[in-house]
């Protein structure tokens, strides 16, 4: 019996990442954007809009947006938290974990997550009614994107990334260190981790706003990448290579009029 409610919660879960990438397939090409995030006619005309005109327009208002970016926390962020749900059932023996406190971890994971959706639909606001960027979440000059990506590989060198990347590529010391029991243990725990993993991944969100955020490929790589970074074999290993790597594409970026010879 055990052993089936383990195996129907993981089915769960990942089918709730399989319907939250559903979801964002439908909505993307709803709106004219390709998988890799190429706009069609309809979506060509919609990145022209200005958010100030008289009509309804969803993604120039808040609750649209706030649902766009909560579905994409659940895609992205949730295949990043495999190995922290893995740590905790290694612990339902040794330190008393229950099925209960695995769901309180995911809970409280997820409602950080559900938070920083809310910031980047602001974010995304602002930037929108600023100019900074288009209707699609693509920004309008090569300043921005070329700033934005070296701003985020410059993060990747920080001391804030390291210890938030430490947290997330060892859960299992986390919950050693900081073991709380019950619901309300796996409450804290969970949304602890969340901070410390939205401390680790912001940057790969807000550069939705180079690629577009409705990018599926911008989407699928950013995710992969996060993956990546919390195996515990090599997670270390490609935090500064990337780091680099996105300096050097944000200053491709800005030099690209420049040896194109404008």
């Amino acid at each position: 019996m055990q052993q089936m409610i383990r195996s129907g919660m993981w089915l769960a879960f990942f089918a709730a990442i399989l319907a939250a990438w559903a979801w964002l397939y439908m909505m993307a090409t709803g709106m004219g954007v390709d998988l890799i995030g190429r706009p069609g006619a309809m979506a060509e005309a919609m990145r022209g809009m200005d958010p100030r005109m008289d009509m309804y327009m969803p993604m120039a208002e808040f609750g649209p947006l706030f649902a766009m970016w909560a579905v994409m926390m659940a895609a992205m962020m949730l295949p990043t938290l495999v190995p922290t749900l893995r740590a905790y059932e290694d612990l339902m023996v040794s330190a008393g974990a229950t099925r209960a406190g695995w769901l309180a971890v995911l809970a409280g994971y997820s409602a950080v997550w559900v938070g920083v959706a809310a910031a980047m639909a602001a974010v995304q606001l602002a930037l929108l009614y600023a100019g900074v960027i288009d209707m699609l979440g693509i920004g309008t000059t090569r300043v921005f994107q070329g700033g934005l990506l070296i701003a985020v590989g410059a993060f990747q060198f920080t001391r804030a990334k390291e210890v938030c990347h430490g947290v997330c590529h060892a859960p299992a010391f986390y919950f050693v260190g900081r073991w709380k029991p019950g619901v309300s243990g796996g409450l804290r725990m969970g949304a602890a981790l969340g901070a410390y993993c939205a401390g680790c991944c912001w940057g790969f969100m807000a550069l939705g706003f180079v690629g577009g955020v409705m990018s599926l490929l911008w989407m699928g790589a950013a995710t992969l990448f996060m993956v990546i970074e919390k195996l515990p074999q090599i997670g270390h290993a490609v935090v500064k290579p990337m780091g680099a790597a996105l300096i050097a594409a944000g200053a491709a970026v800005l030099a690209w009029p420049l040896m194109m010879g404008g």
